[in-house]
């Protein structure tokens, strides 16, 4: 990075499902990331597809072959991150920020060819680089790479989380930012057990036990790159402002 990028604060900042899960909110997440910039954070952007949106794609594949999991089935549920990284970008255009939406194979996510579950082997970071250097913010895919074959692949459910610490690894940060629908990582599920307590800080150990247990909060594989590269993975609410986990 030059001088003049090392003097920025550059965060990367993903966004779940839920907090771009319809246009007001689409719009909210543009005007938290200008309040950002305002107070001296420049995003890389990391967003999910719209809520329910993936889901959809399923049930569709599924209705043509429920039992086939190749390229043209990670193509399939690739494509909502595609709908919701543009309508991000334009709510950012429209209020006077360039942003530029990237889809892996842009952004040189390079991956296995373990359809649906496939694993991220290298980040052609330069890209990204080249667009901070103009001021430009990068709002990427989550969930999807591309393998050697130019295939897109898909990272496994909540793989979005994955997308976003190996950006901030690649890009040599010490910490990523998830913005979620909930306001913490909690002792157990707040919807379902009232009592339940907001967990301050926690380690990376510690969360990969509760990620293998079925916690939906982080997807594991973001917890194992945090851990190998030291990468601070910070969980936040999008609609509070609130310290988090």
């Amino acid at each position: 990075m030059s001088e003049m990028q090392k003097n920025k604060k550059y965060v990367v900042k993903k966004f779940g499902g839920t907090s771009v899960g319809s246009i007001e909110r689409i719009e909210k997440v543009a005007e938290r990331l200008i309040r950002d910039l305002n107070n001296g954070e420049f995003p890389i952007v990391v967003s999910s597809a719209m809520s329910g949106e993936t889901n959809k794609l399923v049930a569709l594949g599924n209705q043509i072959d429920p039992n086939y999991r190749g390229p043209a089935y990670d193509m399939l549920i690739a494509s909502g991150e595609q709908v919701s990284i543009a309508l991000l970008s334009m709510a950012l255009h429209k209020r006077g920020y360039q942003a530029k939406p990237l889809l892996a194979y842009q952004l040189g996510i390079e991956t296995d060819n373990l359809y649906s579950k496939a694993r991220i082997q290298h980040i052609r970071s330069e890209v990204l680089t080249n667009l901070l250097e103009q001021n430009i913010i990068p709002v990427v895919a989550g969930f999807q790479g591309v393998d050697a074959d130019n295939n897109i692949t898909t990272l496994g459910r909540g793989g979005s989380d994955t997308t976003a610490v190996a950006l901030a690894a690649a890009l040599g940060f010490d910490a990523c930012e998830i913005y979620t629908d909930v306001p913490a990582v909690f002792s157990a599920d707040p919807r379902l057990v009232p009592k339940a307590k907001e967990i301050p800080k926690l380690s990376f150990e510690e969360m990969m036990e509760m990620a293998s247990l079925g916690s939906k909060v982080l997807h594991i594989r973001s917890v194992e790159i945090g851990a190998k590269y030291k990468v601070k993975i910070h969980v936040r609410s999008t609609f509070e402002d609130r310290t988090g986990t």
